[in-house]
Formats: C-alpha cells, structure tokens, sequence
C-alpha cells in the first residue's frame, strides 16, 4: 500500500497510477462531504471530479506539513463547492446580520436543547440545518458529520480555528432559536 507521500511524488511526475490511488483513496470522502452540501448528486459527481483535477494541476502546491492529503483536497471541494453554491445561491443572509442567535442561553442548556432525542425534533432540526447558509452547513458538516478537529476546519476553511468556534457556538443558538420558535407555533 502506498504512502500520501508515493502518491504525492507519482502525480508529480505525471503517472496516471498517482492519479487512480489518489482518487480511489480520497474519492469517498471528498464526495460525502460535498454530497452533504449540494443537493443534485450529478453536480456533487462534477465537483468531485473538479476538486481531483484541480488537486492533479496543483499537487506541487500541497505541502504535507500543513495538512494531510485528504484535508487538501476538502479545502480544494470546500473552495469549488462553495464558489458553486455562490453561483446558485447569491442571495444568503448571514446569521451575524440576525438577531435570531441573540438568546441568553448558557452553553449546558443549548447542547442539551440541541441534543433531544425525540424524533420529531431531530426531524425538524435536520431541516434547519438544510436551510442554513451552505457556508454554515459546511461547518457542521465538517466538524459534526464528520468529526474532523477545529484546526482542521480551520485549514479547509481557511480562518483560525477560534473563529470557527464562535460561529459554531452562534449556529447552535441560531438552532435553538429556531426551534423554540417552532415549539411554540
């Protein structure tokens, strides 16, 4: 089994066997993470297929101090994923121009809120994390779904990890406002 490394030094050098092991390794990953985002499994297909050959253009550019292989390659379907939902979706309103997350909420009672386990409020509050900004679900996705490291977030989504726990925080009361909202309804 070859190494990040081999694979790496084989793309470099043009081998298509590179370029075959970098795909079957990654592929699934950089999918499911894209899959999560945009709805159309065809565009998901194109965009994957767009993140691999962008990797293959600029693989002298991946540094493995910096990150893994595989977090290259999300920050590369992180960055043409969320280009493609800008062209889909221009007109977004960001959670810091609402008020909805200004709640007074400790942290425990939050998480507690977020974390029922009645069936009809996950139901509900997986269709609020549908209709987040694609920026917003992409967090969740990566840090929740599927329990990547702030700091490893914070390299695909190229910010500081500190930054993302604010917004993690303020997409959870944003949550919880919501669905209290709708409890109340």
């Amino acid at each position: 089994m070859k190494t990040d490394k081999q694979i790496v030094e084989a793309v470099k050098d043009g081998q298509r066997k590179g370029q075959d092991l970098m795909v079957s390794r990654y592929g699934q990953e950089v999918f499911a993470m894209i899959a999560r985002l945009v709805t159309d499994m065809m565009d998901a297909e194109e965009l994957t297929q767009d993140t691999f050959l962008r990797a293959f253009s600029r693989i002298d550019s991946y540094d493995a101090q910096q990150a893994s292989l595989g977090t290259w390659l999300c920050r590369i379907a992180y960055r043409l994923t969320l280009d493609f939902m800008k062209r889909r979706r221009p007109n977004i309103i960001s959670i810091e121009d609402s008020d909805v997350w200004q709640t007074d909420i400790s942290d425990e009672e939050l998480e507690a809120e977020l974390s029922t386990g009645r069936e009809e409020r996950i139901h509900r509050l997986e269709q609020l994390i549908d209709d987040l900004p694609y920026d917003e679900r992409l967090l969740l996705t990566l840090h929740y779904f599927e329990n990547r490291p702030l700091d490893e977030c914070s390299f695909i989504m190229d910010t500081t990890p500190h930054a993302l726990a604010n917004r993690l925080f303020r997409i959870r009361r944003k949550l919880y406002k919501q669905l209290q909202k709708n409890d109340n309804v």
